[in-house]
């Protein structure tokens, strides 16, 4: 899975699936522009990746912002030159609530990020994959697309969902460019999200229901790691995956299947 001479962006790469993709990308040989929220985070992770050899630049946006996003898209091609490989992770949990309690404010935002923010980094990127071809890979999750028993998350579950179905729909629009777009559907892995994840009476809507021996059968109920996401990811990025279009890939461990 050679990816040199290749050019990435991951959004939400400061940190979780976000980071170890830019890492796992980084390592068959691309250059990858990490773009996040906080400076910071995001400087250090890049660091990280060129501490292992690789080619990074540190690229501070906000996926909802139109604005930001073109001039970031701009950055990377002016550093760059060319963009071969999307990875559009940038995601929030948001507020989890019963959709009674669950405010529009709240609702909003969580569609800002997730899905709107997909879509404006599609919007700005593939007009300089059409020059080449590509591939992208939106990072989605088993919520809305195999599993809707997380208590409250109706705006999480809306916001992946749509993000798969926008996959199908451009795996076709775009197919003509050689530009294939996948999706990964993570289950529960070990990342920093529920730091933006609020809760509120979600005892109410909750479904009891009990897994004794865990819910994840194929790590004996142990969550997966970021690398195991990451390592799919890759795949779906290089021409491994040439003839894989419009499709959801399950990361999982089976847990979508039992929940």
């Amino acid at each position: 899975m050679d990816l040199t001479s290749k050019v990435a962006l991951v959004t939400g790469a400061g940190s979780g699936i976000g980071h170890a993709a830019a890492r796992a990308l980084a390592r068959q040989g691309a250059k990858v522009a990490l773009l996040g929220h906080t400076e910071s985070e995001l400087e250090k992770a890049a660091d990280a990746l060129r501490a292992e050899g690789g080619d990074a630049l540190a690229i501070t946006a906000d996926v909802s912002s139109d604005s930001e996003m073109k001039a970031a898209l701009q950055t990377l091609i002016d550093h760059y030159g060319r963009l071969d490989l999307v990875v559009a992770n940038a995601g929030i949990n948001g507020v989890w609530a019963p959709i009674d309690d669950l405010k529009p404010e709240e609702f909003d935002k969580t569609i800002a990020v997730n899905l709107r923010g997909t879509y404006l980094t599609l919007h700005h990127a593939v007009p300089h994959l059409k020059k080449q071809g590509g591939a992208i890979v939106v990072v989605s999750s088993i919520n809305g697309n195999r599993t809707f028993t997380s208590p409250g998350a109706t705006a999480y579950t809306a916001t992946k969902a749509a993000q798969v179905a926008i996959v199908k729909q451009l795996a076709l629009e775009l197919g003509r460019h050689h530009i294939r777009v996948n999706a990964v559907c993570p289950g529960q892995i070990e990342t920093q999200i529920d730091d933006n994840t609020d809760k509120r009476h979600v005892e109410e809507t909750k479904i009891p229901a009990e897994f004794p021996a865990g819910e994840i059968p194929l790590r004996d109920g142990k969550p997966g790691a970021s690398a195991d996401v990451a390592e799919v990811i890759v795949f779906l990025a290089s021409d491994a995956s040439r003839h894989v279009t419009g499709t959801e890939i399950y990361v999982d461990g089976g847990q979508g299947l039992l929940r």
